[in-house]
């Protein structure tokens, strides 16, 4: 993994690199400190992650100036802040996981554990997705999303009123951050079940959802009882 420490104070930030060595030993492949807003930026922009831990008060600056646009990226953001009563928003951004400050070792492996499986977060409480739109970040609101497809390392956002938009999570990601209402009916597409108006069966043995507005997405056959289950 390649992890990026986002932390404007020294004592913790070495804290939390020792720990991350202890926690991944060989599977980390690189482990940066930075202890600017900007610094980060830059970084992120300029360098393959797989995670990055953020701190939310950055020698005065406000970590969500940086959260908005890190949530947009391919990789998972952690959030390690002494502001409790900040994580409410933070999970609402797109974050994995928030670690409250002060921690343990076993509380930040458990973040880790979150990152390295396929689980969906327990947290449920997503309300946006920052895309990056023309050089600019656009936040979509969770209840305007339709459906997802894979394509490849991103995906496709469909939306209700049939804009499509790009994101550079993969679906994989999308999945462990959205809630228990979206559901991977195929290995291509991630669904919101109270969108599917009707389940088909066609010949072949082809299983299709057909969508409120129409639209139908094939049910992969490993997924078929599982799906029309719920969705009754």
């Amino acid at each position: 993994m390649n992890i990026l420490i986002v932390e404007d104070e020294s004592r913790i930030a070495k804290r939390i690199e020792r720990m991350t060595r202890d926690i991944l030993g060989e599977t980390l492949q690189s482990l940066t400190h930075i202890n600017t807003l900007h610094e980060a930026l830059f970084f992120i922009e300029n360098n393959a992650l797989d995670l990055v831990l953020l701190d939310l008060n950055l020698n005065g600056d406000n970590g969500f100036d940086l959260l908005t646009t890190v949530v947009s990226e391919s990789f998972h953001t952690i959030v390690i802040s002494a502001y409790k009563d900040q994580a409410i928003a933070a999970f609402e951004y797109g974050v994995l996981d928030f670690v409250p400050k002060p921690f343990n070792r076993d509380r930040l492996e458990q973040a880790f554990n979150r990152a390295s499986t396929k689980e969906k977060t327990e947290n449920n409480k997503i309300k946006l997705l920052a895309i990056k739109k023309r050089g600019r970040i656009q936040l979509i609101p969770i209840d305007d999303l339709l459906y997802i497809k894979g394509a490849g390392a991103y995906t496709e956002l469909f939306l209700a009123d049939g804009k499509k938009e790009l994101h550079d999570k993969s679906l994989e990601k999308l999945e462990q951050l959205l809630s228990h209402t979206f559901e991977r009916i195929h290995k291509s597409y991630l669904v919101r079940i109270s969108e599917i108006k009707e389940v088909i069966i066609e010949s072949g043995s082809k299983y299709i959802a057909e969508l409120k507005n129409g639209e139908r997405i094939p049910i992969g056959r490993t997924k078929y009882k599982d799906i029309k289950a719920k969705w009754l």
